[in-house]
């Protein structure tokens, strides 16, 4: 859901590419990297020097550092040694890397035909389907991105609000009145239902949910190292893969053809009008600039793809913005006593949460915002150079970028950056304070687990909400205590919180 182009960047760009690097090994992305460049020669006049190139064993290159050590120790180690630009190869495989906001523009603001990102992603196609991200051109693209803008505006979250908070409280009124539960799992779970009452529709949420959330782990689980070189090979995951992205589209095309109906004999019996904000609606409703609506083909790519990636985005961050104010109790206190004066400024409704309100926990906000600092869902965002193009380091230093190079921007060490962040691996929801700042002293670059430029996520305002309405809902109404070591991080791919993160929760009778 990730892309920063000349036009509004979208959800779509941000979350897509989150999630894909997420689930695909970096190595392996290079080696893909260098399979569609084998064969061809660019020939080009002698220019400045290129980046400099960490040292490594031969042919290996730095792999063994990786293995050994950590892709995030490795890029540390040569950011301190080579500076803010430099080059990982390993296998024949070369990537560059470019390290804090100076020489970060061209990689954020340039246009698709110069910095490209499709040429990354190619993978997602068979889970995403034909038609849609990825398998279509630029421009295509770009207008299915103005789709999911259209549907995020203002006025439609503040439907998907109310919707979003009636999910989480009859799905926490379950719990009993003191427990202890795998917070993580409960997270996903409740994730799934809100996108299937905002993004896939009352039908889905009312009779269909247990079976979609079934297919959607289908195709998750299609996904493997052998996707990444032979996404059609017949292998056992694929077939699952292949057969549960046909029942999604067959359920949504289902769907849309009920709606289209239905339009002219107007809403049927008990419906609340939920349908007319859901996401599936508004790409039913949405036009190509040529006048053209969407096809049911595309309107099922769009939603799979939206909740491949974000699911998993919002997962992540709502489960380690709890773990770390479980273990940092003083931000743990800050943000329940936001809550209290919360109900007790909102004397019509103790206990309404609604999208203003929302707006209002700031406390809340700047925690989930430093937690995805410190654990970004993804380790780095990548792309490729078609075009040569000059970087200026801060030294005064310039590199001459070839075409055809794979390029990173890992987030892993940008964020950890001792010139834009005040202790950096401390958590301090403060840093992000009107009175400091730190992220907006550093420049539009200085954090960018959102995207940045000209691909900032549009879905930005959407994850900060659900993972606000879920956080919020137990901060009121449960006392809530880390039982699991702090977790570790899954790995350098996937970034999620390593194992069970168990919490023991004691009902609260009124937040006072």
């Amino acid at each position: 859901m990730e892309d920063h182009h000349h036009h509004t960047a979208t959800i779509a760009h941000t979350w897509l590419a989150a999630m894909a690097i997420a689930v695909l090994p970096i190595l392996s992305v290079l080696i893909l990297a260098a399979t569609k460049q084998m064969g061809r020669t660019v020939f080009a006049p002698p220019k400045r020097r290129e980046p400099p190139v960490a040292e490594g064993a031969p042919l290996l290159g730095v792999l063994p550092a990786i293995l050994t050590r950590s892709l995030q120790g490795v890029i540390c180690d040569q950011y301190l040694k080579l500076g803010s630009v430099f080059t990982l190869s390993s296998l024949g495989v070369k990537v560059t890397f470019l390290v804090g906001p100076e020489v970060s523009a061209h990689f954020f603001h340039a246009a698709e035909s110069e910095i490209s990102i499709g040429d990354v992603y190619k993978v997602t196609v068979p889970i995403f389907g034909k038609g849609v991200g990825y398998d279509v051109d630029n421009d295509t693209r770009n207008e299915q991105h103005r789709f999911f803008a259209d549907t995020l505006r203002p006025a439609k979250l503040r439907s998907h609000a109310r919707l979003m908070v009636r999910e989480v409280e009859e799905y926490f009124a379950r719990w009993g009145q003191s427990g202890t539960v795998d917070l993580k799992q409960q997270v996903e779970d409740v994730l799934l239902l809100i996108a299937s009452r905002c993004l896939l529709g009352k039908e889905v949420r009312d009779h269909m949910h247990d079976e979609v959330s079934s297919l959607l782990r289908e195709l998750i689980g299609g996904l493997h190292l052998v996707s990444l070189f032979f996404p059609y090979l017949p292998t056992p995951a694929h077939r699952r893969r292949d057969r549960a992205r046909a029942r999604l589209e067959e359920i949504f095309s289902g769907i849309a053809r009920l709606r289209k109906s239905s339009c002219s004999s107007g809403r049927g019996a008990g419906d609340d009008g939920d349908r007319d904000h859901d996401m599936l609606q508004g790409l039913l409703d949405s036009r190509y600039r040529d006048g053209r609506g969407t096809t049911e083909a595309e309107v099922t790519g769009l939603l799979v793809a939206l909740l491949f990636a974000g699911h998993h985005t919002s997962a992540t961050v709502t489960t380690w913005t709890a773990a770390r104010l479980l273990r940092h109790t003083e931000w743990l206190h800050a943000a329940t006593e936001e809550q209290r004066l919360l109900q007790r400024n909102d004397q019509n409704d103790a206990a309404a949460i609604d999208y203003d309100v929302l707006l209002r926990m700031d406390v809340l906000h700047r925690s989930v915002k430093e937690a995805l600092r410190l654990h970004p869902v993804t380790p780095m965002i990548l792309r490729r150079a078609r075009r040569p193009f000059t970087v200026r380091t801060q030294d005064g230093s310039e590199y001459e970028v070839p075409e055809g190079r794979m390029l990173a921007s890992p987030l892993v060490v940008n964020n950890l950056l001792q010139g834009i962040y005040r202790d950096p691996d401390v958590f301090d929801p403060d840093r992000f304070a009107a009175w400091r700042e730190e992220d907006r002293v550093g420049g539009d670059l200085a954090y960018t687990s959102f995207g940045a430029g000209k691909h900032a996520c549009m879905g930005e305002g959407y994850a900060y909400l659900q993972i606000k309405v879920i956080l919020s809902h137990l901060l009121r109404n449960f006392e809530l205590r880390l039982l699991s070591p702090f977790p570790e991080t899954e790995n350098m791919i996937s970034m999620r919180p390593k194992g069970e993160v168990m919490v023991s929760y004691r009902r609260r009778s009124l937040l006072q």
